[in-house]
């Protein structure tokens, strides 16, 4: 069941990477420091062709809010990049943005004090463990969505952060990668299979399981290793 969170917020941001601006959505952001504290901060990283208007993310989001976290919904290529396909699956690139983004909401005086977690769909889902690699301790969990792991190549063996591999039973392709990764990965990590369930998740009830699972697996890891606001508790 959805937690209640009658005060959530949400406003537009441009991350700067690289010489590029990227568009993003901050939701269930503190207005102020000290205002009200949060779980963590869930950063998305969606799959080719997508963007951070895609309604599964919108909605995995949105109940990652109702939980109490603060999410980052973004734009990892630029409007022009949208279109060149070799740009959509440049793992490396968009890895490197992923990291800037980290590094932004580590700027960000209401925010920059909380544990900070990836979500990532598709080949999206392997740039996430790329930049948990390269971020080591700064980034606490991981989830998967359908999620193209065998993309992140040899770093994935140098993830730090737990992770949690969704996928349906029925994309079948992309579960035998995802139980090959899951070997490679020497940190904690898990495979949840949901039956019944496609690449898209679009079954009736998949994507909320999906949504689910990802904020148990946030709340279990996130809050224990992140940093507490000067003066007041994670919110519980």
């Amino acid at each position: 069941m959805a937690i209640a969170n009658p005060i959530k917020r949400s406003r537009s941001v441009e991350i700067q990477a690289a010489g590029v601006s990227l568009s993003g959505e901050l939701g269930n952001a503190p207005l102020y420091l000290g205002a009200i504290d949060r779980r963590g901060v869930i950063v998305f990283a969606h799959g080719s062709g997508s963007s951070r208007l895609s309604p599964r993310n919108q909605f995995v989001s949105g109940v990652l809010e109702d939980h109490g976290f603060v999410t980052l919904l973004l734009d990892l290529l630029t409007e022009e990049e949208q279109y060149v396909i070799s740009k959509r699956f440049d793992i490396s690139l968009l890895t490197t943005r992923l990291v800037e983004a980290v590094h932004w909401v580590g700027s960000d005086a209401t925010i920059k004090h909380l544990p900070i977690g990836l979500f990532g769909a598709s080949t999206g889902a392997a740039a996430a463990l790329r930049a948990a690699a390269v971020l080591k301790s700064r980034v606490s969990a991981v989830v998967s969505r359908g999620g193209r792991t065998d993309l992140t190549g040899p770093l994935i063996k140098q993830v730090q952060a737990a992770t949690l591999l969704i996928v349906g039973s029925e994309d079948r392709d992309v579960l035998n990668l995802n139980q090959d990764s899951l070997a490679r990965i020497t940190c904690e990590k898990r495979l949840a299979v949901i039956p019944g369930a496609t690449h898209l998740f679009e079954e009736q009830g998949a994507l909320d399981d999906v949504a689910h699972l990802a904020a148990y697996w946030f709340k279990s890891h996130l809050i224990s290793s992140g940093k507490k606001a000067e003066g007041q508790p994670l919110g519980i």
